[in-house]
């Protein structure tokens, strides 16, 4: 703010709280000379939710202490933060390979956004809606039946075993081994058994994932899925 705009800040301030009033003229001068030293980066007011008369405001509201020019300055610090915190760097429209022009507008941005002067241009969320799906991408899930056509999934089978292994097993209507956590290896539910890597010295020396579970995961399985198709028949 300009010298004009401390000095309105002031007058603003001293009809909230007296004390702040300086009747020498040489005091007040002083005062409004420090004031606008430090309040000089920080805007009077901005087009998006910054206004030091607010800040200065909620101060004497709350706190018994006279104010000093570090209660506005704190929150024109948070409201910075917050500001550049919400941001999500959009793509400049300056030519990739111009570095400084790119650069420069990247720069620029974030400034008007810290500032107060542009709006924080916030990243699209991902979302698991499916309207506005294609057509034809629809037509195309409901005739594979996944996102990984067939052929795709067959070639990935060496690559995933373990993965490879649950589709085939669930396809053959065999209980889902990973559904239920492994009391062996306590590896939690969706994820693979391991098997313990051992030394020359017979100690542990770290587990590598197993393609196939343990027997008793997969026993454990297939009894809450007993258990599951007995509770239809039973209600």
């Amino acid at each position: 703010m300009d010298r004009r705009e401390t000095a309105a800040l002031l007058a603003y301030l001293g009809r909230l709280d007296p004390r702040t009033i300086r009747t020498d003229q040489g005091e007040a001068r002083d005062q409004l000379a420090q004031w606008h030293e430090l309040l000089g980066d920080v805007p009077m007011a901005t087009p998006y939710g910054w206004d030091a008369r607010v800040a200065a405001r909620q101060h004497i509201r709350t706190s018994p202490y006279q104010i000093l020019p570090a209660d506005v300055v704190r929150p024109w610090e948070s409201y910075r933060r917050d500001r550049l915190a919400r941001h999500s760097d959009p793509t400049p429209s300056a030519d990739p390979d111009d570095q400084v022009a790119w650069t420069a507008e990247l720069v620029g941005m974030r400034r008007a956004v810290a500032a107060g002067l542009a709006e924080p241009a916030q990243a699209r969320a991902i979302t698991s809606g499916r309207e506005g799906t294609d057509p034809e991408l629809e037509t195309m899930l409901e005739r594979v039946g996944s996102c990984i056509p067939p052929a795709a999934r067959a070639a990935l089978a060496p690559y995933r075993p373990g993965r490879a292994a649950r589709e085939m097993a669930i396809a053959l209507g065999e209980p889902d081994a990973l559904s239920v956590r492994c009391e062996w290896c306590k590896a939690q539910p969706g994820e693979p058994c391991r098997r313990r890597r051992i030394g020359p010295d017979d100690g542990v020396r770290g587990t590598a994932p197993r393609a196939t579970p343990h027997p008793g995961r997969i026993d454990l399985a297939a009894a809450q899925q007993d258990q599951q198709a007995q509770q239809p028949a039973m209600a």
